[in-house]
């Protein structure tokens, strides 16, 4: 139902990170020319104070397309891309995320997108939002390996790479809890 230029997501409880964010997507996509752009991602906790405190920092890094076949991705809720190549996403029933997927909707539309569409996006090397934890992928060990699996479909499906995709996946987050900004 957007009809703006650029098409992004924003899940109902994250916050972008600063006033200025969606200005500076918007210059950085036209500025660079690229299909689309991405950045940085905080992963927040809510604090007594009403402010947030940092639990995890994702530091994206330059896109390099031989990064997702191991594990690479960048953080989908600062993923901003045009309107005609998302229109391009689009799947032969009509929809952009293949709702089967109950925890890796969002990974194999990126898949799609960086690997079947070849999409060039354009890094942004700033915070772009501040993620709050709990969602629904993390929220068990149920979860955790329900994702496992669904990740593990979406790279096969968009053929990206093996079974060290999905391992590297995993294991390159652990790197996020360390790096404080």
């Amino acid at each position: 139902m957007a009809t703006g230029d650029f098409v992004g997501f924003l899940h109902a409880d994250d916050v972008l990170a600063s006033p200025g964010v969606l200005y500076r997507i918007s210059c950085a996509i036209q500025n660079s020319g690229a299909e689309a752009v991405y950045g940085d991602l905080q992963y927040v906790r809510p604090l007594a104070d009403g402010e947030f405190g940092l639990v995890r920092h994702w530091k994206s890094g330059v896109y390099y397309r031989r990064k997702l076949k191991w594990g690479w991705m960048p953080p989908h809720p600062t993923f901003y891309m045009r309107r005609e190549i998302y229109d391009r996403m689009k799947l032969e029933n009509g929809e952009y995320f293949d709702t089967s997927y109950t925890c890796a909707a969002d990974y194999d539309f990126m898949l799609r997108a960086l690997a079947k569409h070849e999409v060039e996006p354009a890094y942004l090397m700033m915070v772009l939002v501040k993620m709050r934890v709990g969602g629904v992928s993390n929220r068990s060990l149920k979860h955790i390996i329900t994702k496992s699996k669904e990740d593990w479909h979406a790279i096969r499906r968009n053929r990206v790479g093996h079974l060290h995709t999905l391992v590297w996946k995993n294991l390159g987050k652990l790197a996020q809890f360390s790096r404080k900004g």
